[in-house]
């Protein structure tokens, strides 16, 4: 299948999906600051996916698919803080971080062929 547009990749899709879990779920965190910093860390992934795919040379898409694997690592890593803090249940920690690594997985499959 040939892609024509970012928003049929699987990974933007997942990352989607991702994002608007991580506003719900953080919807009432009182914690502002932590707050801001998941929801830009999984807003970022999508992003870049999107972002690299419409500069249109595979140089600047590998580039950006590199950071957006960057940021969904971050937000892996805000998860385990937001478990540690009790900012999240185990089941809804169980539900998210899978998805943070399957995005990774997608990413690095979509940059090696590149």
């Amino acid at each position: 299948m040939k892609i024509t547009q970012f928003e049929d990749i699987l990974a933007w899709q997942k990352a989607h999906l991702l994002t608007v879990e991580i506003y719900k779920e953080f919807l009432t965190c009182k914690d502002y600051s932590f707050r801001d910093q998941i929801q830009r860390a999984a807003v970022s992934v999508m992003n870049n996916i999107a972002e690299g795919f419409e500069r249109g040379s595979n140089a600047d898409f590998r580039r950006f698919l590199f950071m957006a694997k960057g940021s969904s690592g971050e937000v892996r890593s805000l998860l385990r803080l937001a478990l540690s803090l009790n900012y999240i249940s185990s089941s809804k920690f169980d539900k998210l971080s899978p998805l943070t690594t399957e995005i990774s997985r997608m990413l690095s499959g979509f940059i090696k062929t590149l």
